[in-house]
């Protein structure tokens, strides 16, 4: 199980992409179509056309880390969105890998502290 720190932020890219891609051409995705820094500590999250495989790069203070899921049966469960990224939490990310349908869900109001 991994340990995710409340401040590294989850961005997932909505539009599906290439599995066969790996650590560089990854990254140059965060860059481009993301618009995020790869070498920022936070979280990317890649799925394919299928649904079916999630890729995840995280840079682990001196390299990348790539974890992939590959499921046998059934496809992951994403939240909807519009545009070509999403920021989610710890919370749905492991929602998603244990099969749970994170769009049906809804989140309850808390507190939340305004960014400026």
């Amino acid at each position: 199980m991994l340990s995710i720190p409340a401040s590294t932020k989850i961005h997932l890219c909505v539009l599906p992409v290439d599995m066969r891609r790996s650590f560089d051409s990854l990254a140059e995705l965060v860059r481009t179509q993301m618009g995020e820094e790869p070498l920022s500590g936070h979280m990317f999250l890649f799925r394919n056309k299928s649904e079916d495989k999630l890729k995840v790069l995280w840079w682990d203070r001196d390299g990348f880390a790539l974890f992939y899921k590959r499921l046998e049966k059934g496809k992951f469960s994403l939240p909807p969105s519009t545009g070509g990224t999403l920021e989610i939490d710890s919370s749905v990310l492991s929602m998603l890998l244990h099969g749970f349908d994170a769009g049906a869900m809804k989140r309850q109001k808390r507190y939340e502290v305004s960014k400026v």
